[in-house]
């Protein structure tokens, strides 16, 4: 009992202990004093910008967490089918904020940068361990945004993984990475914050430079989320997507011809499959048709963060359901595609889509047939789902006991 803390006190003096300050002839470069001369940046300035720059994070980290929960379900999640437009806010959202932290980073990154040069460069153990995890956010802040704005734009050339993926866990790192930057510097912000704001002689002040920070954000925010915000779409200059461009007045980000699949899906025989407890009924495109025709006005909202609206008509998946012998208010359903692969080449509808009455085995998209990009000659639309989850030129519909 004796020991123990004797081991804890000598481990503490360890990790504190200051280490030899390196010679002085290697101060050079950024390292030397006088290195950085302006004015404009300090504590305050830093300590602004930071919350600004925690606040974006947080709201994209847990937009972005709940698009992953969505589309990749653990078993005690659950997403509802209403409000219908849910999903296009939260992710619409991810994406604004996102691309409104650009010049955020970047004033943040400039505002605190002479610190990864202060001398000396390492003074004890637990501060070379403090720096290493300073590193660890601007490295994992950097991947986020600039992976982020690849991805809006349909970029992936530079990204040799899975872009969701790679955006999921590194997202993880970030944040653990700021809740111990914030942890170690939140008694010199709050102490920062708490002084007035001393701006230098000159013609730009530290207020200014916020000011111009702030304008840079907004306005790339509005020349951006009209891709999603159909009023302001007028104003979307910058937007990598066009909500009214595309067959039928919809954007497609996978083709028929991508998707290997306009044969099959042209083809005169097709049938589309639905499996049951009651067994298996093939349907053409006129046994469709024979059902009771139900129109809903939904969007597709796209992980990428663009949404348009369209007018889809067809047959509700709840009626499917009974014909297959399922329970209408209870039943999962896995739909297929003609797809022979590929990651979203099936979906899982959980039963509060499944009985939705806007949910359709659609096959018209605003009074016409659908275009072979839109999924011809059926494909599935739900209310408050991902874009990668309306499985499009749908083969085989499931019907699944519930569990």
């Amino acid at each position: 009992m004796t020991g123990r803390p004797t081991v804890l006190r000598r481990f503490a003096r360890w990790w504190s202990t200051p280490l030899p300050a390196p010679p002085a002839a290697l101060r050079r470069g950024p390292m030397r004093a006088g290195a950085f001369p302006s004015r404009l940046r300090s504590t305050r300035l830093t300590s602004q910008l930071g919350v600004a720059l925690g606040v974006a994070f947080a709201v994209c980290f847990l937009t972005g967490l709940l698009s992953h929960l969505i589309q990749d379900p653990p078993g005690w999640f659950r997403w509802p089918a209403r409000p219908v437009g849910l999903y296009r806010f939260t992710q619409g959202l991810h994406v604004a904020t996102g691309l409104a932290t650009v010049p955020l980073l970047g004033a943040k990154l400039w505002s605190a940068y002479p610190h990864l040069f202060a001398w000396p460069p390492v003074r004890s153990v637990a501060h070379a361990l403090e720096r290493a995890s300073v590193g660890v956010l601007v490295a994992a802040a950097l991947f986020q945004v600039i992976g982020g704005v690849l991805n809006v734009s349909r970029w992936y050339a530079p990204m040799p993984f899975f872009f969701t993926a790679g955006h999921y866990w590194v997202a993880w790192l970030a944040v653990g990475a700021l809740l111990v930057h914030v942890g170690v510097h939140l008694p010199t912000v709050r102490g920062a914050l708490a002084r007035p704001a001393a701006g230098p002689p000159g013609r730009l002040s530290r207020r200014g430079l916020l000011g111009g920070v702030a304008a840079a954000a907004g306005l790339i925010t509005l020349t951006t989320v009209g891709q999603t915000v159909r009023p302001l779409s007028g104003l979307a200059v910058l937007a990598p997507r066009r909500p009214d461009v595309g067959p039928q007045g919809l954007p497609v980000n996978k083709t028929a011809d991508n998707a290997g699949v306009r044969a099959r899906a042209l083809d005169p025989s097709y049938r589309l499959a639905v499996v049951g407890p009651a067994g298996r009924a093939d349907l053409d495109l006129a046994a469709l048709h024979a059902f009771a025709q139900h129109t809903a006005d939904l969007p597709i909202a796209c992980v990428e963060g663009w949404s348009a609206t369209g007018r889809w008509t067809g047959v509700r998946l709840r009626d499917l359901v009974a014909l297959a012998g399922g329970d209408p208010d209870r039943a999962e359903v896995l739909v297929e595609s003609l797809e022979a692969a590929g990651r979203y080449r099936a979906s899982t509808v959980a039963p509060a889509h499944a009985r939705d009455p806007l949910t359709l085995i659609a096959l018209r998209l605003d009074g016409e047939p659908l275009h072979p990009d839109h999924g011809y000659p059926a494909r599935l639309i739900a209310p408050n789902r991902p874009g990668v989850l309306q499985t499009k030129w749908v083969a085989r519909i499931t019907v699944r006991e519930p569990r």
